[in-house]
């Protein structure tokens, strides 16, 4: 039986998650690969059992209330790996859109994909583009898979697009603030960043979402991808919620 001392923690994490809860939460979702290596398993079962910790995080998002989850499913820099274990990726994510759509559709959830798309397989950007049409008014949870994405080159797209405007005469440079550079970004549309979250104790963004985390809190786990489940996005809410927000600015205490 838990002692009176982790009851009390327990319940202020609690209390913590509920009293400020982000709208917005982002996954980088790492370590199938070590995960699979701990467990003396092929990395595909890795990823096969990442896939199922994404049926149950987009589940606890929903009951949580949180109003945005986005995913780093792929990114740009993902094509490097081995050609076999991108043709499992794919396969996949083909399987986990086929087989789950409806029931995300069922329970109200959008579905959003940012990034490039990949024109080497046009069966998983139909699916892709299927999903998003299917979902398209669905009023629940919005979640975004960032397939093949990469946040340089999301940044540099923007630029391009605002450059091409600036030359054509049909915008000034000093009409381009940040609000309109957001705008211009995949994420358009979403709610600010709140909170970051990156699984397998790595430190780092990893190209994901460099400008909208200008100012999102980032929380670190010490637990590889399959392993995750609604405990653990509640110990990252808790621990959000234990965060004082400034903005860059100072607190009552002039801190």
């Amino acid at each position: 039986m838990p002692s009176g001392t982790v009851i009390e923690t327990e319940a202020r994490d609690a209390a913590a998650a509920d009293a400020v809860r982000p709208r917005h939460v982002a996954i980088i979702m790492d370590g199938n690969g070590r995960w699979a290596t701990s467990h003396g398993l092929p990395r595909f079962e890795g990823h096969r059992r990442g896939a199922e910790a994404v049926r149950r995080t987009v589940t606890a998002a929903r009951e949580l209330g949180i109003e945005a989850l986005t995913i780093y499913s792929f990114s740009s820099e993902n094509w490097s790996r081995p050609e076999e274990e991108i043709g499992q990726l794919m396969g996949l994510l083909k399987r986990f859109i086929r087989s789950d759509l409806k029931e995300l559709h069922a329970n109200n959830v959008r579905l959003r994909i940012i990034g490039e798309g990949h024109p080497t397989d046009p069966e998983v950007q139909g699916l892709l583009d299927e999903a998003e049409t299917l979902t398209r008014a669905n009023t629940g949870v919005t979640l975004t898979v960032a397939f093949n994405y990469g946040s340089r080159n999301e940044i540099a797209r923007a630029a391009q697009s605002f450059a091409r405007q600036v030359a054509a005469g049909t915008l000034r440079p000093e009409d381009i603030t940040p609000e309109r550079f957001d705008e211009a970004l995949d994420t358009a549309g979403l709610p600010p960043l709140d909170l970051v979250i990156r699984t397998s104790g790595e430190q780092r963004l990893s190209n994901f979402l460099l400008w909208q985390a200008a100012y999102a809190e980032l929380v670190f786990l010490p637990v590889f991808w399959p392993d995750f489940d609604r405990a653990w996005l509640e110990r990252a809410l808790a621990e959000y919620g234990r965060r004082e927000r400034r903005f860059g600015g100072v607190d009552a205490n002039g801190r």
